[in-house]
């Protein structure tokens, strides 16, 4: 089942204060100062580790007046008062849950080289390969040319991370790889989760032709 907070869970590790130490990727960035995931029945919300103990108490006091969404595209209520406290630029987007009946495509195949990757995604390690796994791809002529993979990834869940390279693009390759890597994560005992931002018009197409459901949203400041 998808919420809110195993949205959260799944994006950030954190220390035992409940405060953000740092994103849960192989290789963890500082994550943002405050993250906030609405759902239509709860809100759940994290303060970054670093922030002074007076304005963390003041944005989990703000934060915990905040109502569940009507529409995903509204911004919070306090928005305002969030980056009056902490700054940063404001990050915000869908969560979105996979359907239970997802058709497998008999176009991807499962990497777990690096070789795979080197043509066209450069910059790739071969000690990513097992923390981003499972990573699906299509492959054209030895070569994969679109992956989807664990951005971050909890003991329950994990985020898809997408990416198909420039030239293959408007193919419809996103959903192919999105479709096996969800169904390989569920083989896994682990919930698919993907999200992206409003602006990222490639990603919510392909969550449209996935049929994916929103169930949250999420609003950050870097």
């Amino acid at each position: 089942m998808n919420t809110p907070n195993i949205h959260l869970r799944t994006l950030f590790l954190f220390d035992s204060a409940g405060r953000i130490r740092g994103t849960r990727e192989p290789d963890p960035e500082p994550g943002p100062k405050f993250a906030l995931i609405r759902g239509r029945s709860s809100c759940v919300w994290a303060v970054r580790a670093d922030v002074p103990r007076e304005v963390a108490e003041d944005l989990d006091a703000l934060a915990g007046e905040e109502p569940p969404v009507a529409s995903f595209r509204d911004v919070p209520v306090h928005a305002e008062r969030y980056r009056a406290l902490a700054g940063g630029k404001v990050y915000s987007g869908p969560a979105f849950a996979f359907p239970e009946l997802i058709e497998e495509p008999d176009t991807t195949v499962l990497v777990n080289a690096l070789p795979l990757l080197a043509r066209h995604f450069a910059g790739w390690t071969a000690a990513e390969i097992l923390g981003r796994a499972p990573i699906v791809a299509v492959v054209e002529d030895g070569h994969a040319v679109s992956v989807c993979f664990c951005a971050r990834r909890s003991d329950t869940a994990a985020e898809a991370g997408l990416e198909t390279a420039a030239a293959f693009r408007g193919r419809g390759l996103g959903s192919q790889v999105a479709a096996a890597w969800a169904l390989a994560v569920r083989a896994s005992g682990c919930v698919p989760l993907y999200s992206t931002s409003w602006e990222n018009a490639a990603s919510l197409a392909v969550a449209r032709k996935l049929g994916l459901a929103a169930y949250a949203c999420g609003w950050s400041l870097g």
